[in-house]
C-alpha cells in the first residue's frame, strides 16, 4: 500500500422530508419548491417520507404561470439532465412546462446537448426526445445561436440513435449552414437512409443539405417522402409568447427592475421590509462636467462614465439601489460605507432608547441581506449591528436569511471573529435539535465557499499576508467538531451527505489548488468521523468519502514532492497529521481490499479505532453464524460482503455470466454449466471454475468490480484504491 510518507521518500434506511412548509398555496416560491425537489432527487423514491408528486405539480404550475428566470432555469436543466432519483414522469412534466423568461444562456444549451446519446449516466430516450423538442421550441430565444453550431459534430454523430432521430434531424435542419455540408456527412446520411428504408427525417435533412449545394448528386434519396420539420407544439409556443410578453410588460411598469437605472427613476420610494424608509438616490451640487447616477440608464453608459459619475448625496441608498451598489463595487468609497454604518448605528440607538421596537432589527436584516446578496460582501462595519441583533433574535425568525447574510462575512481572523460574533450566533441558533445544527453546518459551508472565492482571486503576496493561512485551518478544525457531533446525533444519509458537502469543498477547491496549497496548511477530518462515515449504509456516502480521501492524498503528495508547483516545507501542525492520515488509508484499504478489517499489526493501522474487546465479540458472533469459519471478520466489509458494495459486486459477476451465456464472451467452448451463488471469495472462484463455471481470477474479479463502480458513477472507492494500492497503480498505468 502507498502511504503519504512513502511518496515523500520516493520523490438502515434513510428518508427525506420534503419540507415543513406547504408549497401548494405558495405559488411564487419557486426557489423553495426547487430546493425540496433537488433534495428528494438525491434519495430513492422508496426512502422518502412523502411523495414528491404534489411538489412537482406545484412546481409545474408555477412554471406555467410565470416561467423560469435564468438562475432557476439553470437549476431545472440540471435536475432533468443529470443523474438522480427523480422519476421519468416528473422530469417529463418539468420539461413540458419549462418556459424561459428572457434569453437562454449557452451553459444551459450545452448541458442539454451533453445529456444526449447512450450511457448509464444519460437520461432515458423519452426524456432526451423531450429535451430536443424543447430546444427546437426555444431556439429563437438562444442567447447565442452559434453555440449549437459549435456542437454540430456531436449532434450529427447521434443520428444513428433511432429513438431521438426525428427531433435530432429537426435541430440539425435549424442549425445547418453551408460550412456544415461536407461530403462525409452526405455519405453518412445516404448510408443511414438506406439502412432505415428512406427515413423521412433523414430525407428532409438531406434536402436541407442539397439546398446549400444543389449540384451535389444524391440519386433518388432526396426524392422520397420527407419530413417538413413543423413546430412540435404550437400551443406551447403560444404560451411561451405569453410568458415572454408578461416579462416585457413587467419591465415596462417597473415590476421587474432595470438594474442599470436608479430606483427613483421608477417613481417609487425606496422601502425595506415593513416600510423602513431608505433614502432615494439624489445627487445635489453636481459639477458641470460630471455625470449623475440618475443619468445612467444602461451598462454602456455606466462603463463610459464610470470615472465621471458623481456620488449621490445619500450614500446609504446603496442598501437598496442596485445601480449604486454596482458603482461602489467598481469605485470603492470609504465614506459610503461609513455613512451606511452611521445609519445602522442610528437605528440601533432608536431601539436602545425605546423609540423603536426591537423587531425593527429583524426588518433591517432583510435590507442588509439584499445588499449582501447583491454585492457578495458584508462590510466589517456591520458586525456591530449583528452583535446587537443577536441579543434580541430568537434563533428561528428568518433563520435562513440570517444564515445566508452572515455567510458573506469577509475573510478575517477566525478566532477573533468567532469570539466577537460567531460564538454568540451559535448560542442563539443552536436549540438542541439536529435541524439547528445542520443550519450551522450549512452556514460554515457557505462561509468557507465565500472565503475560497476571495482567496482564489488574490495573488500570492496578498494571500500570504492575509488571515487565510491561520483562519482556514481554524475554521475547518471548528467544523470538524461540529460535524462529528452531527454525525452522532443525527446518523442519517442526508446528514452524512451534508457533512461531505463541506469536506468536498475543502478538498476540491482549497487543497486541489496549487496557489492555495502553497500557503494554507492541510487540515484533515477527525478519525472518528472518517470511520463513522465509512461504515454508513449508503454507497453514495462511502464513495464520496473515499473520493475526498483520494483528493487529500494527492494534496499531501503535491506539497511533499519537490517537483510539484505546490511543494513547500511542511507546517508544524501538518507533521502531526501525517500518521493519522496514513492510518485512514491503511484501515480503509484493509477493510475494502486486503481482507484485514480492524487489523492493528500493519504499519500506521489503527483498526478503525474499534476496541479489541469489541473485535473479539464480533468474531464470536460471526463464529455462531458460520460455525465452519467461512465468514471471516477480516473480509466481511470487503468488496464482496460489504452491505453497500455486495450488490454491485455480485451484479458485475452476473453480467459476466450473462454475457457468456449469450455468446458475447468467448471464454470457453464448453459453455457455462454453473453460476456463482454469491458472495464471491477467492476460494469460491477457484471452485466455480472446477464446476464448469466462469473462469476468472480473484484479482481480475476485484479490478472488474472497481471498473463496474466507476461506470455507474461511484468513482470514490476505485479512485482511492488506484491512488493507494501499489499493484493497482501499476495496473492502472
Amino acid at each position: 500500500m502507498s502511504s503519504v510518507e512513502g511518496h515523500r521518500n520516493t520523490t438502515n434506511d434513510t428518508s427525506v422530508n420534503l419540507g415543513d412548509h406547504d408549497h401548494v398555496g405558495d405559488k411564487d416560491n419557486l426557489g423553495a419548491l426547487l430546493n425540496d425537489i433537488e433534495a428528494a432527487s438525491k434519495v430513492p423514491s422508496k426512502r422518502r417520507q412523502t411523495s414528491i408528486k404534489p411538489t412537482v405539480e406545484s412546481l409545474t404550475s408555477v412554471l406555467y404561470d410565470r416561467g423560469a428566470l435564468p438562475d432557476e432555469l439553470a437549476r431545472l436543466v440540471d435536475l432533468v439532465t443529470l443523474t438522480n432519483h427523480l422519476d421519468q414522469a416528473s422530469k417529463g412534466a418539468i420539461i413540458k412546462n419549462l418556459y424561459p423568461v428572457g434569453k437562454l444562456n449557452n451553459e444551459s444549451v450545452l448541458k442539454v446537448v451533453c445529456a444526449l446519446g447512450h450511457g448509464q449516466l444519460k437520461p432515458s430516450f423519452p426524456i432526451q426526445t423531450l429535451l430536443l423538442k424543447w430546444l427546437i421550441m426555444v431556439y429563437h430565444l438562444l442567447q447565442d445561436t452559434s453555440i449549437l453550431s459549435q456542437t454540430y459534430g456531436v449532434l450529427f454523430n447521434l443520428l444513428d440513435t433511432a429513438a431521438i432521430r426525428p427531433q435530432l434531424c429537426h435541430v440539425l435542419a435549424l442549425i445547418t449552414r453551408r460550412k456544415h455540408v461536407k461530403p462525409f456527412r452526405i455519405q453518412t446520411i445516404l448510408a443511414l437512409s438506406r439502412q432505415t428504408g428512406n427515413d423521412p427525417n433523414l430525407t428532409g435533412l438531406l434536402r436541407v443539405f442539397k439546398n446549400y449545394y444543389p449540384e451535389i448528386i444524391v440519386g433518388d434519396a432526396a426524392n422520397g417522402r420527407a419530413a417538413t420539420f413543423k413546430h412540435p407544439d404550437p400551443q406551447w409556443r403560444a404560451r411561451l409568447d405569453e410568458v415572454q410578453q408578461q416579462q416585457t410588460e413587467a419591465i415596462q411598469d417597473g415590476t421587474v427592475r432595470n438594474v442599470f437605472v436608479v430606483r427613483s427613476a421608477f417613481g417609487r420610494q425606496q422601502r425595506g421590509a415593513k416600510g423602513i424608509l431608505i433614502p432615494a438616490v439624489h445627487t445635489l451640487h453636481a459639477q458641470e462636467n460630471s455625470v449623475t447616477l440618475e443619468e445612467v440608464n444602461s451598462p454602456k453608459s455606466l462603463a463610459e462614465n464610470l470615472e465621471k459619475i458623481e456620488f449621490p448625496t445619500q450614500l446609504v441608498a446603496v442598501l437598496a439601489d442596485p445601480l449604486l451598489q454596482k458603482l461602489l463595487v467598481l469605485r470603492p468609497d470609504a465614506e459610503g460605507l461609513s455613512r451606511v454604518n452611521n445609519w445602522v448605528t442610528a437605528c440601533l440607538d432608536d431601539v436602545r432608547s425605546g423609540d423603536a421596537d426591537p423587531s425593527l432589527l429583524l426588518d433591517m436584516v432583510d435590507i442588509i441581506h439584499g445588499y449582501a446578496a447583491s454585492t457578495k460582501t458584508l462590510p466589517p462595519l456591520l458586525i456591530n449591528f449583528f452583535r446587537e441583533f443577536l441579543q434580541v433574535w430568537d434563533g428561528r425568525d428568518k433563520r435562513d436569511i440570517v444564515v445566508e447574510t452572515l455567510s458573506f462575512l469577509p475573510l478575517m481572523n477566525f478566532k477573533e471573529l468567532y469570539q466577537i460574533l460567531l460564538q454568540p450566533f451559535e448560542s442563539v441558533l443552536l436549540d438542541n435539535t439536529s435541524k439547528s445544527q445542520l443550519s450551522l453546518l450549512t452556514f460554515y459551508t457557505s462561509l468557507l465557499r465565500q472565503w475560497t472565492l476571495t482567496m482564489l482571486s488574490s495573488d500570492s503576496t496578498t494571500l500570504s499576508s492575509s488571515p487565510a493561512p491561520q483562519s482556514i485551518p481554524a475554521l475547518i478544525a471548528h467544523v470538524n467538531t461540529l460535524s462529528l457531533t452531527i454525525a452522532q446525533t443525527s446518523p442519517t444519509v442526508p446528514t452524512h451527505l451534508l457533512i461531505l458537502d463541506f469536506y468536498t469543498l475543502v478538498a476540491t477547491r482549497i487543497f486541489s489548488s496549487p496557489s492555495l496549497l502553497k500557503h494554507i496548511p492541510i487540515t484533515i477530518p477527525p478519525s472518528l468521523l472518517i470511520y463513522t462515515l465509512h461504515f454508513s449504509h449508503s454507497l453514495e456516502v462511502v464513495s464520496r468519502l473515499c473520493g475526498i480521501l483520494a483528493t487529500y492524498k494527492r494534496a499531501w503528495e503535491s506539497v511533499m514532492v519537490s517537483t510539484s508547483p505546490s511543494a513547500r516545507p511542511l507546517f508544524a501542525e501538518e507533521r502531526q497529521q501525517i500518521t493519522t492520515f496514513n492510518a485512514f488509508l491503511m484501515d480503509l484499504c484493509n477493510v475494502l481490499w486486503r481482507g484485514r478489517a480492524f487489523a492493528v499489526s500493519d504499519a500506521n493501522a489503527k483498526g478503525c479505532l474499534v476496541p479489541r474487546t469489541l473485535e473479539a465479540a464480533l468474531r464470536g458472533y460471526l463464529k455462531k453464524l458460520e460455525p465452519d469459519g467461512e465468514l471471516m471478520l477480516g473480509s466481511v466489509f470487503g468488496l464482496s460482503h460489504s452491505p453497500v458494495l455486495c450488490l454491485q459486486s455480485i451484479s458485475f459477476l452476473r453480467e459476466l455470466e450473462d454475457r457468456e451465456l449469450e455468446g458475447e464472451m468467448d471464454v470457453s467452448d464448453r459453455g457455462l454449466r454453473a453460476r456463482h451463488a454469491g458472495p464471491v471469495t477467492q476460494q469460491s472462484l477457484a471452485a466455480l471454475a472446477g464446476k464448469g463455471g466462469l473462469e476468472i481470477s480473484w484479482q481480475e474479479y476485484r479490478a472488474g468490480v472497481l471498473r463496474y463502480l466507476e461506470e455507474r458513477g461511484f468513482k470514490g472507492v476505485p479512485e482511492l484504491m488506484y491512488n493507494t494500492m501499489k499493484n493497482l497503480m501499476k495496473g492502472r498505468q
